[in-house]
């Protein structure tokens, strides 16, 4: 079984320790992913004071200025990262079929890793069932060829992901010699990434409800 927390991607890569995840115990994997929803529950705070930082800025400035603007803008990225709200751009769609069920989940983890890499701001998979999941900063991805699960959802193939980021970079990232194209294709499978100046990523997550913690005064 493959687990990973995606927002672990860069961390991983700058370590030069690719095999980390691999090698480390259930255990610490969980201990990774709680930081990792903690992480995320920061960030939607930091969303909620925003929020009431525009609300004030909008009755003091009647509705423009530049510290409104930055306001906005700033939520807006934050949003988008948490998942919280949908978004539209440029990026790629990447269909993975696998007639034989030899796509494992850890080739969905390399195309997360890969597209985030290259740059993906936003990025959702979805199955044949239609279900669509949000990739998040604690997403995780496991289960063998077959029966992959993306944060605790069943996906069946074909998958598609949808990332928005620059076309050209996100596409080179998946079709580099021994990548994400070439592993699909090893495992009797076929990856098509379409290019487009146009696509949408709907899902959203659903936010982690807090057992303990409690914003300070």
């Amino acid at each position: 079984m493959t687990v990973l927390g995606i927002g672990l991607a860069a961390q991983v890569r700058v370590n030069d320790n690719e095999d980390y995840l691999d090698s480390a115990r259930p255990a610490d994997l969980l201990v990774v992913l709680d930081n990792l929803g903690r992480r995320e529950a920061a960030i939607r705070e930091d969303i909620a004071t925003l929020q009431n930082t525009l609300t004030t800025l909008q009755s003091e400035s009647g509705g423009s200025g530049a510290a409104l603007d930055e306001a906005r803008a700033e939520l807006d990225a934050l949003s988008i990262q948490v998942g919280s709200v949908a978004a539209t751009g440029p990026g790629v769609v990447v269909t993975v079929t696998d007639p034989r069920n030899g796509v494992g989940s850890e080739v969905l983890v390399d195309a997360v890793q890969e597209l985030r890499a290259a740059g993906a701001e936003a990025m959702q998979i979805a199955g044949a069932t239609d279900e669509t999941v949000r990739i998040g900063i604690d997403s995780w991805i496991a289960g063998p060829a077959g029966n992959t699960v993306v944060d605790g959802r069943e996906l069946k193939a074909p998958f598609v992901i949808t990332a928005i980021g620059d076309p050209l970079t996100l596409s080179a990232a998946l079709d580099i010699p021994g990548g994400v194209v070439d592993t699909v294709a090893k495992s009797s499978g076929e990856c098509a990434v379409s290019q487009s100046q146009q696509v949408t990523v709907s899902a959203l997550r659903d936010p982690r409800s807090r057992q303990y913690a409690q914003p300070g005064n």
